[in-house]
């Protein structure tokens, strides 16, 4: 089991209308830290349905085509719930940095997912941060992911 992302493949992002504003300045911050970023979506604060962008993230990280996905809505939660209707995505809702750490290290966590009304954008920035940094721990851990993929 791979304990950290691979750093060739791009991220996938994506967020609503209610995810936008943070969605672009992380782009932006991961672009500048070398990361190349696959943007999935919603391009304007125009209300939208945030399956529409989740989907595609999850597909990304699914497929192995992107080596972790990064997901932004008012709450969090749909974009969450979304990510995790797919085989093989781990999609964690965070909204403080012990818990993008956490989400890493005892839950091989591959999407992360935010609150933009819940959260600033620094914590929002740093625990994008941690997530991308923080290895799998592996050990009694992995034997429970493995469970939750149904192994």
């Amino acid at each position: 089991m791979q304990t950290t992302f691979d750093t060739s493949l791009p991220l996938a992002i994506g967020s609503d209308h209610a995810g936008f504003q943070y969605k672009e300045q992380l782009k932006a911050w991961l672009t500048g830290l070398g990361w190349t970023v696959e943007d999935k979506g919603t391009y304007s604060t125009d209300s939208t349905d945030y399956p529409d962008y989740a989907h595609p993230v999850a597909l990304m990280v699914e497929e192995g085509r992107a080596a972790a996905g990064i997901l932004i809505c008012g709450s969090g939660n749909g974009v969450c719930m979304t990510a995790n209707k797919h085989q093989g995505i781990r999609a964690a809702l965070c909204w403080n940095e012990e818990l993008a750490m956490l989400a890493r290290q005892h839950n091989n966590a591959n999407v992360l997912c935010m609150p933009e009304r819940f959260v600033e954008y620094a914590v929002a920035q740093k625990m994008t941060e941690l997530f991308l940094a923080t290895p799998f721990e592996g050990g009694r851990h992995e034997r429970r992911v493995e469970k939750i993929q149904g192994a």
